[in-house]
């Protein structure tokens, strides 16, 4: 985005102060009211029920702040020392001893790596320790009728995240997670919640806030889900050479490339790679300079969590690093 751009959006974004009062409910905002009308309609749900409950759910500017300055718009090497560090390291490697069953038993049913599953926690919620401030019901509906850039989506997941309460007879106002509505140890939305949580320890429940092996068995069922291969490598430095690994980078994240074919384009890959695997070139900024690296399909499957490059390889380097550790 040039500077014009920039300035355009910044100007843009003020259009989303609210001025709800905290407290106050949305129950008679006319967005709402259509919503409800049409959750009774395509769901069966009572409108003085829904009524009710938007009646005790209110509008917060603080998550309105936070979804405009997102930590995936910082450069690689400040992202990254946010999650890859010493002590997330160690308490991933901790994570992994304390629940070495349920990480084997899901690597055996998904075929996930225990170092992977682990590392996804420990940057979601910090080994489940940091799951969110904020009532699901306030971002959601905050989100939904206040912030148009993604009012479609957070639209949808407030309607997956009332039939997903209504399912698994949860309080809907009691449940809190992330300013963009993401609960749990593994910081699921709600239609994720809703596909691809299991009940993995088999007690009737699926719980991703206090039961563990839920949440580790739920993590590789999404990855599974999303096309992670067993046994195959997630990402491998290259160098880059010329000019033309430019067009090779302008083709986006999902792998698309041989490895046979990247030599021609100016990318160097060290060997070890099948030569028909295909893969993304992805640039990150380091300080001083830039990184490449190959991102390949389980590269990819990561960021179907998150659709963030720079997601995907804190992950991936933590995964990393945990699992070392693991070791020693």
């Amino acid at each position: 985005m040039n500077i014009v751009g920039k300035v355009i959006f910044a100007a843009f974004l003020t259009c989303f102060s609210v001025t709800q009062v905290p407290g106050k409910g949305l129950s008679n905002n006319p967005h709402v009211q259509r919503f409800i009308e049409e959750m009774v309609t395509q769901h069966g749900f009572e409108e003085s029920v829904l009524t009710d409950i938007f009646g005790h759910t209110n509008v917060r500017q603080e998550i309105i702040d936070a979804i405009t300055r997102p930590a995936e718009a910082k450069p690689w090497f400040q992202y990254r020392s946010i999650f890859v560090t010493p002590s997330r390291t160690r308490e991933g490697a901790e994570f992994m001893t304390n629940h070495a069953e349920s990480l084997a038993k899901a690597e055996a049913t998904f075929g996930v790596p225990p170092e992977v599953i682990t590392a996804i926690i420990g940057v979601e919620s910090r080994y489940g320790r940091h799951r969110g401030k904020f009532r699901v019901m306030d971002a959601l509906a905050t989100l939904a009728f206040h912030y148009p850039p993604r009012a479609k989506f957070f639209r949808r997941e407030l309607e997956q995240f009332l039939l997903l309460t209504r399912e698994e007879a949860m309080d809907v106002l009691s449940l809190n997670g992330s300013y963009a509505g993401a609960m749990g140890q593994p910081q699921f939305i709600a239609s994720s919640f809703r596909h691809y949580a299991v009940d993995f320890d088999g007690d009737g429940k699926r719980d991703l806030w206090h039961n563990t092996t839920d949440v580790i068995g739920s993590v590789a069922n999404y990855f599974k889900s999303h096309g992670w291969r067993r046994g195959q490598p997630i990402a491998s430095r290259v160098q880059v050479s010329g000019s033309r690994y430019k067009k090779v980078l302008a083709k986006g994240i999902k792998p698309h490339s041989r490895i046979k074919d990247l030599a021609e384009q100016g990318v160097i890959v060290e060997g070890g790679l099948a030569v028909d695997s295909k893969g993304a070139l992805i640039e990150l900024e380091a300080e001083a300079s830039r990184e490449y690296w190959l991102g390949l399909q389980n590269f990819y499957v990561i960021t179907r969590y998150n659709h963030s490059a720079l997601y995907a390889m804190a992950v991936y380097q933590l995964s990393d690093a945990i699992a070392s550790a693991a070791k020693n």
